[in-house]
């Protein structure tokens, strides 16, 4: 079992930043994929960004690419989502999620969810 809690979200206006957070506790972090998905109001969630296990391998999302990163510290047990250049339809609750069998953009690969944290993003 791994628990996931994710924080950095808040309020911006369009063009700031926000970094997110998410900590692991439980089983060993660096076994895991580690992904950040985000739900708009009245949308279905989206995948945002990944990063692998082992290799750390990056994917982004189309409408992200360029203005977000991900990372991770596993010494921290922490995976990152720096996001940059905001714009109001990033405006989403945003959820890290960790996967054990490899690297994806399904929500259906990945085994634990955070609950979530709010980024609104004004114009």
């Amino acid at each position: 079992q791994v628990q996931l809690v994710e924080s950095g979200g808040g309020l911006v206006q369009a063009g700031g930043s926000l970094r997110l957070s998410c900590v692991a506790s439980g089983r060993i972090f660096s076994w895991y994929t580690m992904g950040w998905f985000r739900e708009a109001p009245g949308k279905e969630r989206e995948f945002v960004a990944f990063i692998t296990r082992g290799t750390g391998t990056l994917n982004y999302a189309d409408p992200v690419k360029g203005r977000f990163t991900i990372s991770r510290d596993n010494a921290k047990n922490t995976v990152y989502l720096q996001m940059n250049s905001l714009k109001p339809e990033d405006t989403a609750v945003y959820y890290c999620a960790a996967g054990s069998s490899g690297w994806s953009t399904s929500q259906d690969a990945y085994d634990y969810w955070g609950q979530g944290t709010q980024v609104t993003v004004s114009s």
